[in-house]
């Protein structure tokens, strides 16, 4: 049974004209940890690449490729790591559903294109920031938290 109904696919079709890119989505799954939500984020993730030809798929095991998970900093699972044309910190901890599922499709189409969509103001606050800082966040019941490199040490603050 499908998780996206058809009008949810329309809809992330739409937004998915907006990807300037390609994108690739690793999934880190482990069928002895979480089976049943890593099965439902490789679902998940497959039928949200369908929607668009700029979206490829890649399956790995967090036991099996320790060291691609290492590379990407995942420690668990389920996991997804969006990358646009390099890694941009852009990870999802969880079956990004719910209110996470428009922060999935929004990633993929900022990673597509290589520029946060920032406003200049913002842009000109973080240009002080030296050195990335890791940041994890619970958002709420819909996955179990996000991680986004994209904020940094000194204007955690802001």
């Amino acid at each position: 049974m499908p998780i996206l109904n058809p009008r949810d696919q329309a809809a992330v079709r739409k937004e998915f004209e907006r990807i300037a890119g390609p994108v690739k989505l690793v999934v880190f799954s482990q069928s002895l940890a979480a089976p049943e939500l890593c099965q439902q984020n490789e679902q998940l993730v497959r039928e949200v690449a369908e929607l668009s030809d700029q979206i490829t798929v890649e399956i790995l095991n967090l036991a099996i490729d320790r060291e691609r998970a290492e590379a990407y900093g995942i420690d668990q699972v389920p996991a997804i790591v969006v990358e646009g044309n390099r890694d941009w910190g852009i990870r999802f901890y969880g079956v990004p559903l719910g209110y996470e599922f428009s922060n999935l499709i929004d990633s993929i189409i900022v990673a597509s294109t290589g520029e946060p969509v920032l406003s200049e103001e913002t842009l000109a606050s973080t240009s002080r920031c030296s050195r990335p800082r890791p940041d994890r966040t619970v958002p709420g019941p819909c996955a179990w938290h996000s991680t986004c490199r994209w904020r940094r040490s000194e204007c955690a603050r802001l």
